[in-house]
């Protein structure tokens, strides 16, 4: 079929396989669900690639940025609201107490590398491999299912201003600042979400962290998709780590398009200052900054403990599903985002997530799930996210779904 749109969407990732060869569209989405085309109901654990962890559709986030539409969306001058949801936003981020709004995650980083080239004077941003850190030039280096991810050659994969380090590996962290005198700042994502969930070693963080300082490069946590996911946060901060700048997106915008560098002062001040160019047509517009301030109204009465409870059980019920079939499965990550793996035992490092994934029995598991109502990603680095809308209820709902697929796909 010839469409307009290339591929039928915006955004690769976001496709689902047709099944029974039907393609999925989505009507609309509330709390813990969404509907298809059909207004058949589906549990959701996408939640926009984890863009909420409030459930879709918060009235209070519909109301607020609903009247923002009202109130004209794009004035192009200073509002109000923009300072407000900066005050809000690094209330919860302790020492990186000033922020800039972009647009998106991918923005964010890239804004955070500038700030750190400038601050340092060097040029270099290493990254994890297999992490992803966005979708622009730079930063694709090394993204999971790549040749580079996998870190197999002899020589270090690198472009002119990006350059790999293999996760969980602290001799490897020593032998890049040993090797290249130009790493301006290392992006720390708190674990490997887009290779699977792979959650850091212990000590492994804070050892990228303090090497990082004793030579001078900056330490930029990447939490797009982990903060506020797992408390009133960043994850980085909750395992001990520091940081100079943090990007963030996703969770604190429910589902309208807003992200943001947050960081220290005195890196800040550069951009103040016009040392580091900011732009933006869109950048913290007044719905993206009512969407904020509802959003964090709703967080901070937020039970994480609770939330993290429920997806533990939902993790627990999975395994005894399959266990109870005679297939052995397990998980990766935290109670609020996590990924199952057909195995006995969690990766630790991205080439046992390469020797664990099942592209085919994950496909098989997405399709089924589905025929019963319960949406999860369809390839075999997929996460399944959880939202406050997911009650102990709909939990329930997911582990007899689950308790369902598991006996089919044994027969």
């Amino acid at each position: 079929m010839t469409t307009h749109l290339v591929g039928g969407i915006s955004s690769a990732g976001r496709a689902l396989p047709p099944l029974d060869g039907k393609p999925f569209i989505t009507r609309r989405s509330n709390g813990a669900y969404v509907w298809d085309d059909a207004q058949r109901r589906y549990i959701d654990t996408a939640l926009g690639f984890g863009a909420t962890v409030i459930g879709h559709a918060h009235p209070l986030v519909v109301e607020a940025v609903t009247a923002a539409l009202r109130n004209g969306p794009m004035p192009a001058f200073a509002h109000d609201g923009e300072e407000e949801a900066a005050r809000l936003l690094t209330s919860a981020t302790r020492h990186l107490s000033r922020a800039i709004f972009t647009n998106t995650g991918s923005e964010a980083v890239h804004l955070a590398c500038r700030i750190a080239r400038v601050a340092t004077g060097r040029s270099i941003i290493a990254k994890m491999a297999a992490g992803y850190d966005g979708w622009y030039d730079d930063v694709t280096l090394g993204q999971a299912g790549s040749g580079d991810a996998a870190m197999l050659a002899n020589a270090r994969p690198s472009r002119e201003r990006t350059t790999l380090l293999r996760f969980n590996d602290f001799d490897d962290v020593d032998q890049l600042f040993a090797e290249n005198g130009d790493i301006a700042a290392v992006i720390l994502e708190p674990m490997l979400a887009n290779a699977g969930c792979v959650p850091a070693a212990p000590g492994y963080l804070a050892h990228v962290e303090a090497t990082a300082r004793r030579h001078g490069a900056l330490v930029i946590l990447d939490e797009v998709l982990m903060g506020f996911r797992t408390g009133l946060g960043l994850t980085g901060h909750g395992i001990g780590l520091e940081a100079d700048l943090a990007t963030v997106g996703k969770a604190i915008g429910s589902g309208i398009a807003v992200a943001a560098v947050v960081g220290r002062p005195e890196l800040m001040a550069l951009a103040e200052e016009g040392a580091v160019n900011r732009a933006g047509t869109y950048s913290g517009n007044p719905v993206a900054a009512a969407a904020v301030t509802a959003t964090f109204q709703v967080l901070k009465n937020l039970d994480y403990p609770a939330l993290m409870a429920r997806g533990e059980r939902l993790r627990h019920g999975i395994r005894a599903a399959f266990a109870k079939n005679g297939t052995t499965v397990t998980t990766s990550g935290e109670g609020s985002v996590f990924t199952i793996w057909f195995g006995d035992r969690p990766p630790s490092n991205y080439a046992e997530t390469l020797g664990m994934a099942n592209a085919a029995m994950t496909l098989k598991l997405h399709e089924t799930l589905r025929r019963h109502g319960l949406l999860i990603m369809p390839f075999a680095f997929g996460r399944l996210y959880l939202s406050d809308a997911h009650t102990d209820e709909v939990i329930d709902a997911m582990i007899d779904i689950f308790k369902d697929a598991a006996r089919e796909m044994a027969a």
